[in-house]
């Protein structure tokens, strides 16, 4: 196996495993552990500087997001990024956020809405960067401040579970800059539906604004795999 290009960048203000987990997150995503290479343990704890316990612990995490598979008899590796796999995650994700932004219409405060439109704001400015892991997190906050204008706690904690499967395939959809028009125009379109509490309007633009990231990345995997349309 080649030795891994990438180094652990150290944080006072993070746990080992913690600092462990966002390095190894960043080289899966960053393409430089490729889907389907293996993780082994003594090999990134040597390159890494680090014992075998944090490495473990992030390799659980990554199971957890959907980066890394356990397989049998081989140990753990880099997950493929598949039709199938977009397809569960986005089927799960529409129908927990439709319920989301539903109960988000019931239930948002002035001071939510302002903080949904200040969010909006942030992303329209931070496209310029073409950092995609600023441009993600920050598209990811947008969506966070619905689910949290629930006030369903149990909802919030299982779409935040999912949004970390969702991370990968978010920050494959935006590295196509050509999406942004798009997503800034669905963005101001939920804040609308939403400030005007109009349920089922918010929800339709939900839905399509889901079917066109999971349409979009279903293009990028087939690209990569040689399939044509």
């Amino acid at each position: 196996m080649k030795e891994p290009s990438f180094e652990v960048k150290m944080n006072e203000y993070l746990p080992l495993r913690d600092v462990v987990f966002h390095t190894l997150r960043q080289a899966i995503l960053k393409g430089e552990l490729k889907p389907g290479e293996r993780l082994m343990e003594i090999q990134l704890a040597k390159k890494l500087g680090v014992s075998r316990t944090p490495i473990r612990e992030a390799i659980r995490k990554l199971e957890l997001e959907g980066l890394v598979l356990m397989v049998p008899r081989k140990g753990a590796e880099v997950a493929e990024i598949t039709e199938k796999n977009l397809r569960d995650v986005l089927e799960v994700r529409e129908a927990l956020e439709k319920l989301a932004v539903q109960l988000a219409c019931e239930q948002i405060t002035k001071a939510q809405i302002r903080e949904l439109k200040e969010a909006a704001d942030n992303f329209r400015d931070i496209l310029i960067s073409g950092n995609i892991t600023e441009i993600a997190a920050v598209d990811e906050h947008f969506h966070d401040l619905i689910n949290l204008a629930t006030g369903n706690q149990k909802l919030i904690q299982i779409l935040n579970n999912l949004r970390e499967q969702m991370y990968r395939y978010r920050v494959e959809y935006l590295k196509n800059d050509a999406v942004f028009p798009q997503l800034l125009e669905e963005h101001e379109s939920l804040i609308r539906a939403i400030e005007k509490r109009q349920k089922d309007r918010a929800a339709e633009i939900l839905c399509r604004h889901i079917g066109n990231q999971a349409e979009a990345i279903s293009g990028i995997i087939r690209t990569k795999n040689g399939v044509r349309e």
